[in-house]
């Protein structure tokens, strides 16, 4: 299985970088193939919902390092989103990244994917998660995309928080059981 794991936090060395690379890991020994990119390292334009895609087969006014990520995005079998929770939701530089799956909508309803999530934040209270669950959802209803498992990592501000813990077999394991 071809797996795109799109990250989205800034800091290389962080909570889910390492539940990132948990995953990886389990997936690889899995046999399964990765394409990994952080799109906090990209140079990735917003979208602005100018049509400019619709009216030109797919392709986006931009010329960004969002064309890295297209093809891998059209031939994955299913695509993992990582993230800190900034603001009880992904971050600006992943949300980026999902408003321009815009300009393949078309393409992308037809295919049948699976999505699934690692999310951390330093919050404890129970409803921490539940914005990006739900936006998770969202997303694979309008795709008529599978919901895949979710890794929520509560009380998680640093890479300590959540090495040798249940949220790192978690990363791990859902790599393994693609």
């Amino acid at each position: 299985m071809k797996v795109l794991v799109l990250t989205g936090s800034p800091h290389p060395h962080g909570t889910t970088a390492f539940l990132a690379d948990e995953f990886c890991l389990g997936a690889i020994d899995a046999g399964h193939k990765i394409v990994p990119f952080n799109t906090a390292k990209l140079n990735i334009h917003s979208c602005i919902g100018c049509y400019h895609c619709r009216e030109n087969d797919g392709n986006c006014i931009y010329d960004d390092d969002m064309m890295q990520i297209y093809p891998h995005l059209l031939s994955a079998d299913a695509v993992v989103l990582v993230t800190p929770l900034y603001y009880f939701g992904m971050t600006s530089q992943l949300k980026a990244v999902i408003d321009r799956f815009f300009a393949l909508n078309t393409v992308l309803r037809e295919r049948s994917k699976k999505l699934y999530l690692i999310a951390a934040g330093n919050d404890i209270d129970d409803w921490a998660m539940d914005a990006i669950k739900v936006h998770i959802k969202s997303i694979c209803r309008y795709l008529g995309w599978k919901e895949g498992d979710m890794v929520l990592a509560t009380g998680a501000n640093t890479q300590k928080d959540v090495e040798n813990t249940e949220y790192q077999l978690m990363a791990r394991n859902m790599g393994k059981n693609l």
